[in-house]
């Protein structure tokens, strides 16, 4: 079983998937609402945009910025059935149950305190 680590590591070695990276606005964003407002915010886009098992507009549910969460999906391929299919073999046609869900939310989460973290300015000695 693959642990956020090793998914985290598998997914900055595609091009694609580790060129998102949280902007200037998402970082004051987090700042103004906090981190457990942002975990709050990706359980309710996992459970509404990627939970279900059918998404009318699947593939174009996750826009490409305008939320720190929103850039952590498609770096994560957490952004569409599709990609969840094809990066963690899980049905487009099933709906994810609870568990699935906390992973995924455990996972964007994982990815937006790692950037959030590099933002901070580090002292020099």
């Amino acid at each position: 079983m693959e642990t956020v680590d090793d998914i985290l590591l598998k997914l900055n070695s595609s091009k694609f998937r580790s060129s998102f990276h949280l902007n200037k606005k998402d970082i004051d964003y987090i700042n103004k609402k906090g981190i457990d407002t942002i975990r709050n915010h990706c359980a309710d886009f996992v459970r509404q945009r990627l939970a279900p098992a059918v998404i009318p507009n699947d593939g174009r549910q996750t826009p490409m910025r305008g939320h720190p969460v929103f850039v952590a999906q498609h770096a994560c391929a957490c952004c569409c059935r599709g990609c969840f299919e094809k990066w963690y073999g899980v049905p487009r046609d099933v709906q994810l149950s609870g568990k699935q869900q906390e992973k995924a939310v455990e996972l964007l989460m994982a990815w937006i305190e790692r950037e959030f973290s590099e933002s901070k300015p580090r002292n020099v000695i």
